[in-house]
């Protein structure tokens, strides 16, 4: 299957055989580039929302924040002091002072000085700021000559009130932020794809913003399939807890999605291909159901909805029945690509779908750079499938990766403990190789989790 050109699953499949239409399965890093294309396709259709500053932590930027005014929007005093002009000593205007948020009320005289406080807007004239600890005030009749040593006082002619000294010299300018120091009107502070950070808030704030240009958050709609599934109480006479129900929708929130519905749908066909091409949601993900087992309804709910499979398995272990799917166009929504990506029923399986695929879909079309993933040593040598990559949960150890016992498909005790999942090549790791690392989207506390082994069942 070329991923250039997707190939649409075959209508009337919905009951039949897939015989005639072989598996084809992707290498992993293609796979995941490929579900980053469709991001990207799906974004090029969707305009950006103004969302208010208070509600766009998290988010990222759909277009580079530009400067809306100089900063700062006129010449500033950097610190609490004195307003001076011209050389000193400056007689002091016993009566005014420029505090944070007014306007100053005249200008300063050359010999005049003034009280200001940091952030104040420098009155005009000003030449320097004078900080309050490197000054001194006295009256001239009881002033000495700063050059002198003695105690001998010198009266001046004419009573002038308060004069203000420098204890250190002073150098135009000293202490005062120019208009646009920081940048002026209109250049780029930061560009598209930023992640919204407190600091970013801060920055718009003071850039003249109210509101931030961000991607509409993807919308997802979880179908759990299987009527092997239990929403509460223990397992029995072959029924088991659903546990990708509770997991997934908190996952892809910490992802930015905005989740629409979790529903549970039985081993039935036509409620399946009701559920998903009646979703209003930008991506579908499905639980189960994507191999060829007797209610493996996926691939042929797809055939009948004429949709284009981009990814039909994937070489990576758990999780290799995975599947990426563009759904056919709405016509009541011209320009509106959804996808559907069908995960793996057993629960490890189905996170390496979720990071293989709806997660780079995912941060693709919230506009997400997406960097590359960090890489670590592991600790220990890790078994590799001959021809597949492997996703193993680890835990970081002084810098290193340590892989976590219980890591069969099936399996959830590894991923609750794990920081991340490295990405293991065909044939294994020697300890000591450096591996990616794929990290989980919430922090972990250090040392919370033990090492424990190997497992692969």
């Amino acid at each position: 299957m070329s991923l250039k050109e997707p190939v649409p699953v075959a209508p009337g499949t919905a009951d039949g055989p897939r015989a005639e239409q072989p598996h084809r399965a992707t290498v992993w890093p293609e796979a995941r580039a490929a579900a980053v294309r469709a991001g990207d396709l799906a974004r090029a259709g969707r305009a950006p929302l103004g969302v208010p500053l208070g509600r766009a932590l998290g988010q990222v930027l759909a277009e580079p924040l530009l400067a809306l005014t100089d900063l700062p929007p006129f010449d500033t005093s950097a610190m609490d002091g004195w307003a001076v002009a011209g050389p000193g000593p400056w007689a002091v205007r016993e009566d005014d002072a420029v505090l944070a948020g007014q306007a100053p009320t005249a200008a300063v005289g050359d010999g005049e000085a003034v009280r200001i406080a940091t952030g104040a807007r420098v009155p005009t004239g000003t030449t320097a700021v004078l900080r309050t600890e490197h000054s001194r005030t006295g009256h001239p009749l009881t002033e000495h000559s700063p050059t002198e040593h003695s105690h001998v006082e010198h009266p001046l002619s004419e009573p002038v009130g308060t004069l203000l000294h420098a204890l250190r010299e002073v150098v135009p300018g000293q202490d005062i932020r120019p208009r646009g120091q920081e940048c002026r009107s209109g250049d780029e502070l930061l560009p598209a794809g930023t992640r919204v950070t407190p600091a970013v808030l801060g920055l718009a704030a003071a850039a003249g913003y109210d509101e931030l240009p961000v991607p509409p958050r993807p919308r997802v709609e979880i179908l759990v399939l299987g009527d092997e599934l239990l929403t509460a109480g223990l397992p029995h006479e072959g029924l088991i807890r659903d546990a990708l129900g509770p997991m997934l929708g908190p996952w892809l929130t910490a992802l930015g999605a905005e989740v629409l519905a979790t529903r549970r749908i039985g081993d039935d066909a036509e409620e399946l291909y009701a559920a998903v091409t009646g979703s209003p949601a930008d991506l579908v993900l499905t639980t189960g159901g994507t191999a060829a087992g007797p209610v493996d309804h996926v691939h042929g709910v797809l055939g009948k909805a004429g949709a284009a499979l981009l990814v039909d398995g994937v070489k990576v272990r758990p999780g290799h029945p995975m599947l990426l799917a563009r759904l056919a166009a709405d016509p009541g929504r011209p320009g509106h690509v959804r996808h559907l990506v069908g995960l793996p029923g057993n629960p490890l399986a189905a996170v390496s779908g979720l990071l293989t695929l709806a997660e780079p879909l995912l941060r693709a079309l919230s506009g997400e750079g997406g960097g590359p993933p960090h890489r670590a040593p592991v600790r220990d040598e890790v078994h590799g499938h001959p021809y597949d990559t492997r996703l193993v949960p680890v835990v970081h150890r002084e810098g290193r990766a340590v892989p976590l016992r219980y890591n069969g498909p099936a399996m959830l005790r590894g991923i609750a403990a794990a920081d991340g999942l490295a990405v293991v090549p065909p044939g294994g790791a020697h300890a000591g190789r450096e591996l990616d690392i794929l990290d989980l989207p919430w922090p972990k506390a250090a040392g919370a989790a033990p090492a424990q082994g190997a497992c692969f069942t």
